[in-house]
């Protein structure tokens, strides 16, 4: 195995081997909140009512299963260079059956590289494979050039609000705090479901409450923005009345590791979870032929 790769691929994935490694796999304040939220499924199993697990497990399904949106495979996970990533990495999660998710990047091919690797699903031309595909949130020129390149690929259009506590990449391409009139704008344009990803504070509720964007996914960017304290979990317990109330749709991310985890976060009122670390973790192991436990959900 190569020994550039920054996942050490723990049997027990839980924040606790790569504190605070950025770029890489951990997260900030010494990866606190990455840890808090591998923690927060288990922490929270109490507070379930056990019939509402009982309907989750009856319903689980594979299909509420998305990869989330990743780049920086080079910096960030130690691929040997950026542009080779990302086909082999979307044809297998697209191998598992999950849903597909494209992330955005500075420079602009990670995007450009993600969406090529979903049209690329596409062996026959018949029927074009679909991801939903989120921003950075850039200036609204530069997001409207974004929609012109996703819409081919995409059935949602997202906007990953918390990026914009990414301080470095803030300041590099000159991120903004979106507003709803501006993320109502993207979303007239683009004529397909709006998602809005990082909801975590009480500036969030305000936008998603003047919005009502379609679909809301609950994350803290998997640890790896500096912003509150806390797990996704404990945060999904607590303001699933107050966000579901203004969207359709609401998903979760962060910290699920196993089939109970998904199915905690689905009794809790989540139609859709995402997945990052684990399907990175998969990803290289299979591709350095190292055996590994048959993904959960399957």
């Amino acid at each position: 195995m190569s020994s550039t790769f920054k996942c050490r691929l723990c049997a027990n994935c839980n924040g606790r081997a790569c504190l605070g490694e950025l770029p890489g796999m951990g997260g900030v304040f010494n990866g606190k909140n990455n840890i808090l939220n591998c923690e927060g499924w288990k922490k929270i199993l109490p507070a379930i009512p056990q019939e509402k697990i009982q309907e989750a497990a009856a319903s689980f399904s594979k299909e509420r299963i998305r990869l989330a949106p990743i780049t920086g495979a080079q910096e960030n996970i130690g691929w040997p260079d950026e542009e080779s990533f990302y086909k082999p990495f979307y044809s297998f999660a697209n191998g598992l059956g999950i849903k597909l998710g494209v992330g955005d990047g500075c420079p602009d091919q990670k995007l450009l590289a993600g969406i090529a690797a979903v049209k690329a699903l596409d062996s026959n031309g018949s029927q074009a494979k679909k991801a939903a595909v989120f921003f950075k949130p850039y200036p609204q020129e530069k997001l409207f050039e974004r929609l012109e390149w996703a819409l081919p690929v995409a059935d949602l259009i997202g906007v990953d609000i918390d990026a914009y506590n990414i301080v470095t990449m803030r300041n590099k391409v000159h991120l903004e705090k979106k507003t709803a009139a501006q993320l109502n704008e993207l979303r007239k344009a683009a004529k397909v479901p709006l998602v809005v990803k990082g909801v975590w504070t009480k500036e969030d509720f305000e936008l998603i409450e003047e919005l009502k964007p379609e679909v809301v996914v609950v994350s803290n960017h998997g640890g790896r923005v500096e912003t509150d304290i806390g797990s996704t979990a404990e945060f999904l317990l607590e303001n699933f009345d107050r966000i579901k109330s203004n969207c359709a749709s609401l998903w979760v991310d962060g910290g699920i590791r196993s089939k109970e985890d998904a199915i905690a976060a689905f009794a809790l009122g989540a139609q859709e979870v995402l997945l990052g670390r684990p399907l990175i973790s998969a990803f290289i192991k299979e591709s350095q032929h190292i055996s590994q436990p048959q993904p959960f959900w399957l």
